[in-house]
């Protein structure tokens, strides 16, 4: 079976990787998770894993680097897994093969979350080449956007993006859609800065402004007040501040568009599934110069996103909330090198 865009061909390979002798065939395996590692994730973790197997990849969590607090069903986790994911499949149609993706090979390593081989060669569109190089150049926004809107015309590339992997990207524009979005965040938001284990746990994954680790948010990426847009954001510069402020009658400047990313069921190939149609869109958004912010509090407290599933995400399950805008170049964040993730088989 095939799917649109960069997605190529699923099923069995009839052609071999692109390298023949053991040196080629790492360097390709190099190449691939060189791109997995720019893909964004909870807290900056990088909770994958790669194993190359013949010249072909399997993907692993990292259950090390699982947020236990935060993100107790692996949940977050599996969806950061998904964007890096994305990249590999992305990273590999750009070399002019069609991706080969078996999710959840094994049953009896629920760890082992994809197997990636060579496909057929496929050439490249411009849309592939485009996304690819804007890998490196996306970043996770934290702040105010500049106070232009999003074209119509991109808000539905961006939706057409998700369902190309299987999500809905669904934009909050009504006043009582948005504020009531603002009211479920600043409340998980404040059950975050109340609850010592998960302020421990935030910052754990807190770094130096230039304390030269490869995880982990840095703090001079944190730059404005978390609070300063109508989502309450990660308080990574004030760690046992005050609770955020109830959200005001006026969206404040600078918010952006605000959007949930959805399945429709919630299973975790479905949560794999949520991280590949992320970064599909981050990506996509990136290649017409926009960024997104993540305030995903919410969804970390079970009876928080029941409701917001009930209100906001017409019965389909929320894995995403995002804010995005126009906004200049951000910080560049730290990315663990591609030894310390990828072995042999």
């Amino acid at each position: 079976m095939s799917r649109p865009g960069v997605t190529g061909v699923e099923g069995s390979a009839t052609e071999a990787s692109p390298s023949s002798g053991d040196s080629g065939i790492d360097h390709a395996a190099t190449h691939l998770v060189r791109a997995a590692v720019t893909a964004p994730s909870v807290h900056n973790t990088q909770p994958w894993l790669f194993t190359r197997r013949e010249g072909e990849l399997d993907l692993y969590a990292d259950p090390s680097r699982r947020l236990r607090l935060t993100d107790p069903d692996g949940r977050e986790q599996l969806i950061s897994c998904g964007a890096a994911l994305f990249n590999v499949r992305l990273a590999m149609r750009r070399l002019g093969f069609a991706p080969v993706l078996r999710s959840f090979p094994d049953p009896r390593d629920p760890s082992r979350l994809a197997h990636i081989g060579w496909g057929p060669h496929a050439r490249p569109g411009t849309e592939t080449s485009l996304m690819y190089r804007s890998m490196r150049q996306r970043r996770t926004h934290r702040g105010p956007f500049q106070p232009f809107p999003l074209s119509r015309q991109l808000v539905g590339e961006l939706r057409a993006q998700a369902r190309a992997e299987g999500a809905e990207l669904r934009t909050m524009e009504s006043v009582h859609a948005r504020r009531h979005l603002a009211e479920l965040v600043r409340t998980a938001e404040a059950i975050d800065r109340d609850d010592p284990g998960r302020v421990a746990e935030l910052l754990h994954w807190t770094r130096a402004a230039h304390g030269g680790c490869p995880d982990g948010v840095p703090l001079d990426a944190c730059t404005t007040d978390p609070d300063g847009t109508g989502l309450a954001g990660r308080d990574f510069l004030r760690l046992m501040s005050a609770p955020p402020a109830a959200p005001t009658v006026s969206w404040p400047p600078g918010t952006g568009l605000v959007v949930l990313l959805t399945t429709r069921h919630d299973t975790r190939e479905d949560w794999l599934r949520a991280g590949q149609a992320l970064q599909r869109v981050l990506l996509h958004a990136t290649t017409r110069w926009t960024a997104a912010a993540f305030h995903t509090q919410p969804l970390e407290i079970p009876w928080l996103r029941a409701q917001l599933r009930t209100a906001l995400a017409l019965g389909d399950f929320p894995q995403l909330i995002l804010r995005l805008g126009h906004t200049t170049r951000g910080r560049t964040i730290p990315r663990r090198p591609v030894d310390a993730v990828l072995t042999a088989g």
